[in-house]
C-alpha cells in the first residue's frame, strides 16, 4: 500500500487530489503562521529587550492561535474546510479530555 493510500484511509478521503490539497494546506499554514507571528510581535511591541518568559509565552500562544485560524482559512481556500473543521474539533476534544484526566 502506497503512502498516499495510507493517508487516504487514515484521513477518510477518497482521492489523491484531496491528499495533495490537505498536505498543501498544512504546508501553507505552517509557513504563514511564522510570518503572522512576526507581524504580531511587531504590533504588540515585543522586542529583544522584552523579558524571555513574556516572549516565550506570547510566542506559544500567538503561534497556536494563528495556526488554528490559518488552518481553517487555507482549508477553505483549498476546498477542504470540512476536513479541517473536523480536524480542529478532534484536536480541541483531545485537549479538553487531557485537561479532565488531570483533574481526576
Amino acid at each position: 500500500m502506497s503512502w498516499t493510500e495510507k493517508l487516504k484511509e487514515r484521513w477518510g478521503v477518497s482521492s489523491g487530489w484531496q491528499v495533495l490539497a490537505i498536505l498543501l494546506v498544512f504546508s501553507c499554514t505552517g509557513m504563514t503562521a511564522l510570518y503572522v507571528k512576526q507581524a504580531l510581535y511587531f504590533i504588540v511591541g515585543i522586542t529583544p529587550d522584552t523579558t524571555a518568559w513574556v516572549r516565550i509565552t506570547y510566542r506559544i500562544f500567538a503561534t497556536f492561535v494563528a495556526y488554528q485560524i490559518l488552518l481553517l482559512a487555507f482549508g477553505w481556500l483549498f476546498g477542504q474546510f470540512q476536513f479541517f473543521w473536523g480536524f480542529e474539533k478532534k484536536m480541541i476534544s483531545r485537549f479538553s479530555r487531557k485537561k479532565n484526566e488531570n483533574k481526576d
